[in-house]
């Protein structure tokens, strides 16, 4: 467990995942992108899809989850997984609304670079839309740079896709 108050003044911990955390994170995911971008069930499928992944087949030496913490709920996630011996994904970040501004986002970015170092990725990729202005924010911000971009109609919106590398070595 990384308790962030060593790190900076705020109050959370990250934490691996424990029994109920993948399901608040499918949920979470699902419920607030369609408060506050509209999309539909398609986009909490695609969470679920991503979970049952991890869940399945993640291997504990190479791929992690994180759960951000704070005064006993659950406020954020991110996931690192394998998508080649070289190549790594963050995937499924949130920070809950009320948490936001906090560095909680800045944080579990850096916890997947971080990881990704420690095990000889030489490439950390990731895939958002331009509507998730946050996100991109702390991505460029950690030295991400975006590849390409592309419109797409998914979730039942039409969106502007956009593909982010950060290279480790």
């Amino acid at each position: 467990m990384i308790r962030s108050d060593s790190v900076r003044k705020t109050p959370f911990v990250l934490r691996p995942p424990v029994p109920g955390d993948i399901g608040w994170v499918i949920y979470r995911h699902g419920a607030l992108y369609h408060q506050e971008y509209q999309w539909d069930d398609r986009f909490e499928l695609l969470v679920a899809d991503i979970a049952v992944q991890f869940l399945r087949s993640s291997d504990p030496q190479c791929e992690r989850c994180w759960i951000a913490e704070m005064d006993g709920e659950n406020v954020g996630c991110v996931f690192l997984m394998k998508a080649s011996a070289d190549v790594a994904k963050l995937r499924l970040l949130l920070v809950e609304p009320t948490a936001r501004g906090l560095g909680i986002g800045k944080c579990l970015v850096q916890e997947c670079i971080t990881f990704a170092r420690l095990k000889h990725y030489q490439k950390l990729v990731l895939w958002t839309n331009d509507v998730l202005v946050a996100a991109r924010r702390i991505y460029a911000d950690a030295g991400f740079v975006r590849l390409d971009r592309h419109v797409h109609q998914s979730f039942g919106q039409e969106l502007v896709g956009e593909h982010w590398e950060l290279t480790l070595a």
